[in-house]
């Protein structure tokens, strides 16, 4: 019997979007491996900053992103606000994207014989990691409601939350992604945009799982 090929789902859109968040309920429902990519830069750039260097540093952030352990941060360090704004810088170095773009692929490909495909989230999956992605999705919100939901999250889980601090570092890294020359922020053509300024999780899930499943066989 041949086997089925592995679905690969795109998933993309800038922070505090809601796409994370999505990717993770898809994988689950779907059987999906799931890579939040921007975990990898997240780490990229705390490991940078734990060895004393600059994020935005190419030497440094190379380094970083070629010896990467991810069992080295915990979830909490790696959502961190400090490990955000670390993220975009080292993001925005070529050499960083390329040194990380091999790992992406290969989770998409060969994400696992318990799984029927992957879905990975980030910034330029539909693009440039899986532009052959069976489906991609761009999550969007407008930059008031990013704002909210980040603020909310800070206080979940105790930090500090200043608001000027927090739209200043959103608007900042937001300009990065979409300005940066390699890999910049931006639904691929044939993507399908989801705005989710006014949904909740759940109402988020069910357009997607609609769109998914009414664009051609799972």
């Amino acid at each position: 019997m041949t086997q089925a090929p592995n679905l690969v789902v795109a998933i993309d859109g800038p922070a505090a979007s809601g796409k994370g968040t999505l990717a993770r309920h898809l994988a689950d429902l779907l059987t999906l491996r799931y890579l939040d990519t921007g975990s990898l830069y997240r780490a990229t750039g705390l490991t940078v900053l734990k060895a004393s260097g600059d994020p935005t540093n190419e030497a440094d952030a190379v380094k970083a992103a070629e010896n990467l352990d991810l069992s080295a941060f915990s979830a909490e360090n790696l959502r961190s606000e400090e490990a955000g704004v670390a993220a975009s810088h080292v993001a925005f170095i070529p050499s960083v994207r390329a040194v990380l773009l091999d790992f992406q692929r290969s989770i998409a490909s060969n994400p696992g014989v318990a799984f029927k495909g992957a879905i990975l989230d980030g910034r330029d999956i539909g693009t440039v990691v899986c532009p052959d992605a069976d489906r991609k999705i761009f999550v969007e919100a407008a930059l008031e409601v990013r704002i909210k939901r980040r603020l909310q999250e800070l206080m979940e889980r105790g930090e500090p939350v200043i608001e000027a601090r927090v739209r200043a570092d959103m608007t900042a890294r937001d300009q990065r992604d979409r300005d940066r020359s390699v890999a910049p922020l931006k639904p691929a053509d044939d993507a399908w945009v989801l705005d989710t300024s006014n949904m909740n999780a759940d109402e988020a899930l069910a357009a997607a799982l609609d769109h998914i499943r009414g664009t051609g066989p799972l």
